[in-house]
């Protein structure tokens, strides 16, 4: 991730939250909101007393820079700034709710909607293989697509309800679309090519054979024995993780 890019990412984060932003030759003097202040200056005690005493908060401002050459927080690939708004970005885009904009000469256009999960799948074992996977379930008629961030990245997308939309009531309770969309989750990764973990078995079998070998006629074997075994096993044992990176819920027009 080079300055550019992490230019574009602070701009996009502090104007998307609300924060009043100047960008200038890579600097970034920034008015904190309330709330990104309490999430990212660590100001717990100062928060506590405004709002016990009911004074007038004054959010901080930030002045970050990706140049050397510029006066500010440095801010790159790694800093702990950076790595601290990441997590802000998951947190506040673990949950969305969004609609599709409509012309406001249209007329009154029906919304369905739809329950949008990504997941990160990921294959342990001495190698890593991660995947992601987008599914869109319709709550309307049950209908499951693939791909369906696609099909999102498509339409003009707002947090404001449209005036002239009307939003149709889902039949299929999200809790229960959730769990329909795990199932065909599960049902994937039972279907995927899972020879990496035989290979990966085979690869354990080998090296518990050689370290067997050195400790062989030993009537008890030494602690060191027992910690290259779980060594062994953390490194080969097969694992399938499954995240749910973040989701939403999504009333659109036409799929």
């Amino acid at each position: 991730m080079d300055s550019q890019q992490i230019n574009q990412f602070l701009n996009d984060f502090f104007t998307e939250t609300g924060c009043d932003v100047v960008w200038q030759n890579d600097t970034f003097n920034i008015q904190l909101t309330i709330e990104m202040d309490k999430k990212i200056m660590n100001r717990p005690f100062y928060w506590q007393y405004i709002e016990a005493t009911n004074s007038e908060p004054n959010p901080a401002r930030l002045q970050l820079t990706t140049s050397m050459q510029e006066q500010g927080e440095r801010v790159h690939f790694g800093s702990p700034r950076l790595q601290q708004l990441y997590l802000v970005t998951d947190e506040l885009g673990a949950y969305v709710e969004m609609y599709e904009s409509i012309d406001t000469s249209a007329a009154q256009t029906f919304l369905t909607p739809w329950l949008a999960v990504n997941y990160k799948i990921a294959y342990c074992c001495d190698c890593t293989k991660e995947m992601l996977y987008s599914f869109g379930l319709n709550l309307m008629t049950g209908e499951l697509l693939l791909d369906f961030h696609r099909l999102l990245i498509q339409k003009d997308l707002s947090v404001t309800k449209p005036m002239n939309g009307f939003c149709v009531k889902h039949i299929i309770a999200p809790l229960r679309g959730l769990k329909r969309i795990q199932a065909a989750m599960e049902e994937i990764i039972l279907q995927d090519n899972h020879s990496w973990a035989d290979e990966a078995m085979i690869k354990w079998q080998r090296e518990q054979r050689v370290l067997d070998y050195f400790y062989n006629g030993l009537e008890e074997k030494p602690e060191i024995y027992n910690i290259e075994q779980q060594a062994l096993q953390e490194r080969y044992e097969a694992k399938i993780k499954i995240d749910i990176v973040n989701g939403g819920l999504f009333y659109l027009r036409n799929v």
